[in-house]
């Protein structure tokens, strides 16, 4: 294999998600050389897409436009390419260099880094908790997959599949696929259980005990609240939650002591003149490597409502089962299959509960998984993995890992962020260039993590969703936008609250108020997603903003509807292109005021850029290169379809 087809299959849709190259509803592939991104050629990917939908040809294939990589028109932008990339690093690095006037007011933000001559840009409180630990993750994917094939070797399937079998060997003497995978279950589970529990005494330490009370609570609603109220008390319980771990600041155990038994937190002098130590205060010394627990536990009550949610509408199902009634192969189920298709009810346990929510390779980040789909990927291994793709994807993080490194050694973005400096002294090329590499850094730091518990979770055998689809620099719509970016999250808010909520579609939607319904429902989603994220005003202005700036894409997709435009597609794609530059405008503004410099730094930024003729005119000359960038975007979208994928995003 030479070194630019590696490099093809490397970066190609297939080795970083089967589910965006596979049919929705097909089984999933065992090989990488399927329907495989990197080829270009039409012919060799339209057999392999018709066997995934079931011999049909797709629609996609029918729609896809000629390639127009070879034109004069994308000669032009490939020039544009040329010209403003390097310029675009030029003045962001200009601005970081330490003979700048403003160096001094963030050099003290800086760390000492491990290039020759380099501070490294470690500001990020988030994203430096990630990077200082790495050490200790990786020893830890490596220790962590070893003892799980170490209790395999010491409990083997199959003496676990004859324990679990023992009626059905009475009858017939033999070990029914069914009941072997029903062991695999059990083996898996009860060693994820055992792991995590330790896992989670290691992080949080004696606060562990917070963690378990909250999940066992949320059991308990599944369990003991009638059947008709479970998922409102779930939803209110795990909302309340978020407020209460906020307000309560992960509920210190010497202020549990305080308020519950204050006479026990008296501070009597000893003979040494120093005050004894409580009981609170020394439980609350042994807080384990994350003392601040609340603050990861985010992630938790997602899983925590999947659950609930998944038990509850497997009732409802009564007792018809959709494995026996559509002809599911349980071994070979697709992505969609196997969040859709319930488990059987005696596998909504407290073991399997406890061991999905606590699962340690998805614990700390994600990307989330449905309580179903754990619990399928726990009974028959996942055949999308494989040891090639999953080198390959290790890789693919390792390669981001470094750009990350190399980015945060010369470009302090951040860093100047932080510092609040007098914008004025930038030029608005340089201003937008700040504010444009701190999406990015942002975007990474985000990928990162995600990645590698992703990367994790693959090595361990459970093959969850892909959190990053895209980069962040190749979006140009905003309702596409959020699909791709943490998509799990999505994949989870589209099934336990848009859908519930009447979501966007249906009869209930009819007519002026239906959309207005479907607006609100829109409205409710960003404005749960901000505050899961944190209960601050900037992310609150943030869900409003999304949901604003996703108004003149919903509006412009009425007034220029594609199937009018059939013969005119080139008038049509540049109309678009206008378009998606006020997008990539907006959710620059939205993303900047929720994740970096907030309002106030959005209005420095702005006034920076646009309070002056050169800003003015350095804005034009932006939005132009935005453009090409637009039109390359299409143009890459077009290519997927050309090869049978259509990813929505």
């Amino acid at each position: 294999m030479s070194f630019l087809q590696y490099a093809q299959k490397l970066y190609s849709l297939d080795t970083l998600d089967t589910r965006f190259t596979a049919w929705s509803k097909g089984p999933p592939r065992t090989s990488t050389t399927q329907l495989d991104p990197a080829k270009s050629s039409t012919k060799e990917a339209e057999p392999d897409a018709r066997q995934q939908s079931g011999g049909r040809s797709t629609a996609s294939q029918d729609v896809a436009s000629s390639a127009l990589w070879g034109t004069p028109e994308f000669y032009i932008y490939y020039m544009v390419f040329l010209v403003s990339v390097p310029l675009m690093f030029k003045a962001v690095y200009d601005v970081s260099k330490p003979s700048h006037p403003n160096y001094q007011n963030y050099a003290d933000l800086l760390s000492p880094g491990w290039i020759p001559g380099r501070m490294v840009d470690n500001s990020d409180s988030q994203y430096s908790t990630f990077r200082d630990n790495l050490p200790y993750t990786f020893i830890l994917i490596v220790i962590h997959p070893l003892l799980r094939k170490s209790y395999e070797s010491i409990y083997p399937l199959k003496d676990a599949s004859r324990k679990a079998s023992t009626t059905q060997e009475q009858k017939s003497g033999s070990t029914f696929p069914h009941e072997v995978a029903e062991a695999r279950m059990n083996r898996r589970v009860t060693f994820d259980l055992y792991f995590a529990l330790i896992f989670l005494c290691a992080l949080h330490g004696f606060s562990a005990l917070k963690v378990l009370l909250i999940v066992y609570t949320n059991f308990l609603i599944a369990k003991r609240v009638p059947r008709q109220y479970v998922i409102a008390a779930t939803w209110v319980f795990n909302v309340g939650i978020l407020f209460a771990n906020e307000l309560g600041k992960g509920y210190p155990y010497s202020a549990i002591a305080a308020s519950i038994l204050p006479w026990s937190t008296t501070h009597d002098a000893n003979v040494d003149g120093k005050a004894d130590t409580t009981w609170g205060s020394t439980l609350d010394a042994y807080g384990g490597l994350v003392p601040r627990w609340e603050i990861l536990f985010n992630i938790t009550i997602l899983r925590l409502i999947s659950f609930n949610s998944d038990y509850t509408w497997s009732l409802d199902r009564g007792r018809s089962s959709p494995v026996e009634k559509k002809q599911l192969d349980l071994a070979n189920l697709s992505d969609r299959e196997r969040v859709d298709t319930p488990a059987p009810h005696h596998d909504y346990s407290f073991r399997n509960y406890l061991a999905y929510v606590l699962y340690s390779p998805l614990y700390l980040a994600g990307p989330i998984i449905t309580f179903n789909d754990y619990i399928s990927q726990a009974h028959y291994s996942p055949r999308s993995i494989t040891r090639d793709r999953t080198i390959l994807y290790g890789v693919r993080f390792l390669i981001c890992l470094l750009t990350m490194e190399v980015m945060l050694h010369f470009i302090y973005a951040i860093a100047i962020s932080k510092a609040q400096p007098a914008w004025e002294i930038y030029t608005p090329f340089q201003l937008s260039m700040l504010g444009y590499f701190n999406l990015h850094l942002i975007w990474l730091k985000l990928l990162l993590p995600w990645r590698f518990f992703r990367f994790w979770a693959l090595l361990d055998g459970v093959d969850p969703p892909e959190n990053m689809v895209r980069c962040m620099s190749d979006n140009y719509s905003a309702l596409a936008f959020w699909r791709g970016w943490h998509r799990s999250l999505n994949r989870w808010i589209v099934r336990y609250l848009y859908i519930p909520l009447g979501g966007n579609g249906g009869s209930q939607t009819r007519g002026k108020w239906g959309k207005a319904r479907a607006g609100l429902n829109f409205l409710a989603v960003f404005m749960f997603v901000a505050l899961w994220h944190d209960i601050q005003l900037k992310l609150l202005m943030w869900g409003w903003l999304i949901s604003l700036f996703v108004l003149p894409e919903v509006l412009a997709s009425f007034l220029f509807p594609k199937k009018k435009w059939q013969n005119h597609k080139t008038a049509y794609r540049w109309i678009c292109g206008v378009g998606a530059v006020g997008n990539i405008l907006m959710m620059m503004a939205a993303n900047l005021v929720g994740f970096a410099v907030g309002l106030d730094g959005l209005q420095g930024l702005v006034h920076g850029i646009v309070g002056s003729y050169s800003g003015l005119v350095f804005l034009a000359t932006a939005c132009a290169a935005l453009f090409v960038g637009a039109q390359v975007m299409f143009e890459t979208r077009e290519q997927e379809l050309r090869q049978g994928i259509q990813m929505k995003c």
